[in-house]
């Protein structure tokens, strides 16, 4: 047995598809900036901010960090602790809003 058959070979992505994800990054940085001051948007600015903002983050981490071809463990280890991070984050948000809201509400 060769050291050969015991490691799995990926093949990266070609210029092409580099060339590719940096275009859609472009266009998704553009809508960032177009959501930003179209006045329609203002009510749901942070969330469509949001939800383009975590794309272009996952296209990076896909095919920039390599991701997408490597080991599912190198994913499980990039994913758990990102997260554990956003449900911290997510829970200080709701902990501070709720105590403004508390104080607001007394005062």
């Amino acid at each position: 047995m060769t050291e050969t058959s015991h490691t799995e070979e990926h093949q990266h992505p070609t210029a092409d598809v580099y060339l590719r994800v940096g275009a859609v990054l472009v266009i998704l940085t553009v809508l960032e900036v177009g959501v930003f001051y179209v006045p329609a948007f203002h009510t749901v600015l942070v969330p469509v901010l949001l939800v383009l903002s975590a794309t272009k983050f996952a296209l990076v981490v896909m095919f920039y960090m390599h991701l997408k071809a490597d080991s599912k463990f190198f994913t499980f280890l990039f994913g758990v602790p990102l997260l554990l991070a956003v449900g911290v984050m997510v829970a200080l948000l709701f902990l501070f809003f709720g105590a403004l809201t508390l104080r607001g509400a007394a005062g």
